[in-house]
């Protein structure tokens, strides 16, 4: 049992953060910046996340491993078929990786590679339910494996998109097809936080909330745009745009939106980008 599922298992609160692989083969940033992360219950390393290609995580999360860490693998479905897929999932087991963060992905298009070929043979819920079925012995096609895999399988969920109804209902979905526990997209009010998480506490599977640290009013404003299910309401936008400082207010937000996570979920996801040495400011009591 890996040590973030033990934690959860004993309803205690649990934070995470992610790291990128790099864009080339030389891991020393990347370590550098789990460090930094080193008090983190688990560290999600990301899968050409943004469709931007990169070293791939499978390799990154063996090397946190063999350096005291526990990583959370990302695995997407736009890169690759069930086939592949199921490989690279038994090829983790190997490695030692137990926790999942099972992900349909961005499509190429928004990418650095636009003319790349989108695969998503299956979608997140698709991979879920394969992923339970390597944990019972069997692959898609029904054959049965020569070792069994245990794996802590994650999802995604986005509390703040609307209609809510759906949401819940591909939150139940999931949940039925495997899921133990969920990381959650940025939510930055707590009205929509505390309606979820009603709904969503009775299912008895951990939510751990994202909180992004918004640096200044353009990237609030690129989230409004272009992240589904990601809204920073109005108000917030007026602080980043008043603020002397707004990466320090940003930071502020981020404080309160942890302050919510302690009080609705299980654990909180930070998401930073680029600036981890402002943690122990986000996360003091």
């Amino acid at each position: 049992m890996s040590r973030l599922s033990d934690k959860l298992a004993q309803q205690q609160f649990v934070m995470t953060a992610e790291i990128a692989p790099p864009k080339g083969f030389d891991v020393g940033a990347a370590l550098a910046k789990a460090e930094l992360l080193r008090d983190m219950d688990a560290i999600n390393v990301t899968d050409n996340q943004g469709a931007c290609m990169r070293m791939s995580p499978l390799a990154l999360s063996r090397v946190l491993i063999d350096q005291g860490f526990e990583p959370i693998l990302q695995i997407t479905c736009r890169d690759r078929n069930r086939m592949a897929l199921q490989s690279d999932l038994l090829g983790a087991a190997a490695l030692g990786v137990e926790n999942l963060l099972l992900l349909t992905g961005d499509h190429p298009k928004f990418g650095d590679h636009k003319s790349s070929r989108p695969v998503f043979d299956l979608d997140s819920v698709q991979l879920i339910k394969a992923v339970d079925g390597l944990t019972q012995g069997v692959d898609m096609a029904g054959n049965s494996l020569c070792s069994t895999p245990q794996f802590f399988s994650g999802a995604a969920v986005a509390p703040a998109a609307e209609p809510q109804l759906l949401v819940l209902k591909k939150f139940q979905k999931k949940i039925a097809c495997g899921t133990q526990f969920f990381q959650s997209q940025a939510v930055f009010q707590r009205s929509q936080l505390e309606s979820f998480m009603a709904e969503a506490e009775r299912l008895k599977v951990p939510v751990i909330l994202g909180v992004l640290l918004l640096k200044n009013i353009r990237m609030a404003n690129f989230l409004n745009r272009n992240i589904p299910g990601v809204q920073v309401p109005l108000d917030l936008l007026q602080r980043l745009e008043e603020a002397n400082d707004p990466l320090q207010e940003g930071v502020q937000i981020a404080c309160e939106m942890v302050a919510l996570a302690r009080e609705f979920c299980q654990g909180v996801h930070l998401m930073t980008f680029g600036h981890e040495n402002l943690i122990p400011q986000i996360l003091a009591d």
